[in-house]
C-alpha cells in the first residue's frame, strides 16, 4: 500500500541522497528571490503514474512550491500533454526537480507497459499481475504503478502467502517420504485464511499439488500444449496461474488456455521510463 507516510519517508531519502548538504548549482547562481514556473510535459504517449509522489519532492524540498496535477494516477496521455504544473520558489523547484521526475518517469513507465498488457489479454479472463522483482525499497512505488496502468499484485512480500517453488519442494524432496504427505503436514499448521501456491514445471506435479492442498498451482515455463491440458486436468480445483518468460508477443495465446492468472516480470524488473520533461521559466 502507497501511503502518504511511506511517500514522504522514501521521497526524503532521495532527495537527501541527491542534495544531501544542499543544490550548489541552485544557491550559487539562482536569487533567493527568484521565482519558477514549471510544466511536467509528456515526450511520448503513455499511462501516468506517480502524481502523489511528484508533489512530495517539492512539497518536501520547500512547502511554498504548488503543484497542480492535470492528470490523475491511470489516466492515458499523449505527446506534448501537460500532466503538472509547478509553481514556486526557483531554487526548490530546481532542486526537487529529478528526483520527482525520476519517479514520475519510473512509475509512467511501469504503468504505461503493464496497459500494454493488459489490453493484449482483453476479451480473456486472465488477469495480469506483477511478481517480486521490483527495486529494492520501492515496492510499494512499482505495485501502485502496476494497478495504474490496469494490473493486479501478487503477494506483496514472503510474509503474505506460502509460495512453495521447486527449491522448498527440492528440500522437501529429499527428506525422503511422500511430497504430498509432507506439504500436507507442514501447511496443516497454517491459520485457515492463509493462501498456499505451490509451482510445479510437469504436469505430472499437478496432483501433488492439489492433494497437499493448494489454492493456486502456480504452472511455471510451460508450453501452451501442456497449459491447456493442465487447465483441463485441474478442471476449477485451484486457481490457475500461468508464470516463466511472458511477453507482449506471448500473453495472448497464453491467457487464451483458460488459465486465471498471468504473472510477469517484466513489468517492473524490465519496464522503460516514460520520456517526461519539465519545462521550466524563471523570473528574477
Amino acid at each position: 500500500m502507497l501511503t502518504s507516510a511511506l511517500i514522504d519517508r522514501t521521497v526524503a531519502a532521495a532527495l537527501e541522497e541527491d542534495a544531501p548538504w544542499g543544490d550548489l548549482t541552485s544557491t550559487t547562481l539562482l536569487p533567493e528571490t527568484a521565482h519558477a514556473t514549471a510544466q511536467l510535459r509528456a515526450r511520448e504517449a503513455g499511462i501516468f503514474s506517480g502524481g502523489g509522489v511528484f508533489k512530495a519532492a517539492f512539497a518536501l524540498t520547500d512547502p511554498r512550491v504548488g503543484v497542480t496535477l492535470s492528470r490523475a494516477d491511470g489516466d492515458s496521455f499523449e505527446a506534448g500533454d501537460v500532466l503538472a504544473t509547478v509553481i514556486g520558489p526557483a531554487r526548490a523547484v530546481l532542486t526537487a526537480e529529478r528526483v520527482g521526475l525520476n519517479f514520475a518517469q519510473r512509475m509512467s513507465g511501469i504503468s504505461s507497459l503493464t496497459a500494454r498488457y493488459v489490453s493484449a489479454v482483453a476479451g480473456t479472463h486472465a488477469r495480469i499481475v506483477d511478481t517480486r522483482k521490483t527495486t529494492p525499497g520501492l515496492r510499494a512505488f512499482e505495485r501502485h504503478a502496476v494497478r495504474a496502468g490496469g494490473g493486479f499484485n501478487h503477494r506483496f512480500s514472503l510474509s503474505d502467502a506460502v509460495m512453495a517453488k521447486d527449491n522448498h519442494l527440492a528440500v522437501l524432496s529429499a527428506a525422503g517420504g511422500d511430497l504430498a504427505m509432507g506439504l500436507r503436514e507442514r501447511l496443516a499448521t497454517l491459520g485457515h485464511t492463509t493462501h498456499v501456491e505451490i509451482e510445479v514445471d510437469r504436469r505430472d506435479q499437478i496432483e501433488t499439488a492439489l492433494s497437499a492442498g493448494a489454492h493456486t498451482v502456480m504452472l511455471d515455463n510451460f508450453d501452451l500444449d501442456d497449459l491447456r491440458a493442465a487447465v483441463r486436468q485441474i478442471d476449477g480445483r485451484a486457481t490457475i496461474e500461468a508464470s516463466g518468460g511472458v511477453t507482449l508477443d506471448t500473453v495472448r495465446s497464453i491467457a487464451e488456455t483458460g488459465v486465471d492468472v498471468i504473472s510477469v516480470g517484466a513489468l517492473t524488473h524490465s519496464a522503460r521510463a516514460i520520456d517526461l520533461g519539465l519545462d521550466v521559466v524563471i523570473e528574477v
